[in-house]
């Protein structure tokens, strides 16, 4: 798979059609970019190019830890960076959960680079902050104030970074345990002041300032909540959203966790939904 220097970074990407508007796909947590290829290609078929790739420290990407801003911030500026080495600018955004905020900030910090966003499972609420910031930051850095970047370099995640693309190994270990430690604070914290915003990564006022056609496609689960979705589509000023593509539960009985399988199960009728939305807003 081709690569890019992005910002100091190796970044794997991978680009599916050959042709028209550019949309780039970013799946959630840090996993990598393979789950949305059917997606991908499914989209590219209706007259799209679709840039996936792995995002600093996912797939097979390099690692790298940068206090500058937030991770999600992070991400979107090495995004903006890859498409405008790649001549892929102005770019329709989407993403899932993860992959959703940084879309969103994509769009809040690079708005002239934002053709539309294509949006599914957006994060928010105080359970889904406390969970998520344990789980992305704060378990690294208790392996980390206690067996150092060996501890980190032997976690699953880094594990498989390590596998996937062997410098890492040597690249985490020669990182200072304390920086380490530092820019995982730093992401926790920013994760966390999220709590009491709509959806995490984004104020009420950058929603609304946030003017890119939203094509919204709401989960149902208590760490995707249908109520996330609602408040983010009444705060886009150009959002359409779709409750019903997975199942719907009532407010007080979602799912404890995704279903991968629905949601695996769904992606031609999110293909659908997508280009057709685009396609109204004259983006073809």
């Amino acid at each position: 798979m081709p690569q890019a220097i992005v910002r100091h970074i190796a970044i794997n990407y991978e680009i599916i059609g050959h042709e028209g508007p550019w949309i780039a796909l970013t799946p959630g947590s840090r996993r990598p970019y393979n789950e949305l290829l059917n997606l991908a290609k499914d989209i590219a078929t209706a007259g799209y190019r679709v840039l996936l790739h792995d995002r600093r420290n996912c797939g097979s990407s390099e690692v790298g830890f940068d206090a500058s801003a937030s991770e999600h911030e992070v991400w979107a500026d090495d995004l903006y960076e890859l498409a405008l080495q790649l001549n892929a600018l102005p770019l329709i955004v989407g993403g899932s959960s993860a992959g959703a905020r940084l879309a969103i900030l994509f769009a809040i910090r690079h708005p002239k680079a934002t053709q539309g966003l294509l949006l599914w499972r957006l994060t928010g609420g105080q359970e889904a902050v406390n969970h998520l910031a344990q789980e992305y930051y704060g378990q690294f850095i208790t392996l980390a104030e206690n067996g150092g970047m060996q501890a980190i370099s032997q976690s699953d995640h880094f594990k498989s970074l390590i596998a996937a693309r062997p410098s890492n190994l040597e690249k985490l270990l020669h990182t200072p345990v304390e920086e380490f430690i530092s820019v995982m604070a730093h992401w926790k914290a920013c994760f966390l002041a999220s709590a009491s915003l709509p959806i995490v990564g984004a104020t009420e006022q950058q929603l609304r300032d946030t003017s890119a056609p939203t094509c919204l496609i709401a989960g149902n689960d208590v760490i995707h909540t249908p109520v996330t979705a609602r408040k983010a589509s009444k705060l886009l000023p150009n959002c359409e959203i779709h409750e019903n593509v997975v199942t719907p539960y009532p407010d007080d009985q979602l799912l404890k966790e995704w279903d991968r399988q629905e949601w695996k199960q769904a992606e031609p009728k999110l293909a659908k939904i997508f280009t057709a939305f685009l396609k109204k807003h004259g983006i073809q």
